[in-house]
């Protein structure tokens, strides 16, 4: 009975605003759409910049991981293993791989162990501003097992 005459209330409402012909409806949501629309798309573009960083993260994680502990058995070279456990548009380019100067890697600039590094570069769609872009990066690195080697 109350949810009805909610409903009933609610419709004879817009009843009333739908038969208002003096447009300060239009004209309140003329002024007020670019600010929400801007907000909205902001925050659509901030979610997909979070979800890309997440991305690159774990990315990063599961290929120094996969180095470190399962040497060459990381389905190719470590980049393209990254980019493929990505989830994402991420390509081989956008990751570099170091070792330790023991191992047998083409990079050996680091003292951690086996370490990832990713990059990557969105641009930010909001509208009214399209020159924004925002940097993306992620490092892990994770040291072998005592008498293991990096991959390769």
């Amino acid at each position: 009975m109350i949810s009805l005459s909610i409903f009933g209330h609610v419709g004879a409402r817009l009843r009333v605003l739908a038969s208002d012909r003096q447009a300060n409806t239009a004209v309140e949501f003329a002024l007020a759409a670019p600010a929400i629309f801007l907000f909205m798309f902001g925050i659509i573009e901030v979610g997909y910049a979070l979800w890309m960083q997440n991305a690159l993260d774990y990315s990063t994680a599961a290929a120094a991981r996969c180095a470190s502990l399962n040497g060459s058995s990381c389905s190719g070279n470590v980049t393209s293993y990254a980019a493929s456990e990505s989830g994402a548009s991420l390509d081989a380019t956008a990751f570099s791989y170091a070792c330790r100067s023991s191992d047998s890697c083409a990079n050996k600039t680091v003292t951690c162990g086996c370490q990832v590094t990713g990059n990557h570069t969105i641009a930010l769609h909001i509208p009214w501003e399209n020159a924004l872009s925002v940097n993306l990066s992620s490092q892990a690195c994770l040291a072998p097992p005592p008498k293991a080697n990096c991959a390769s």
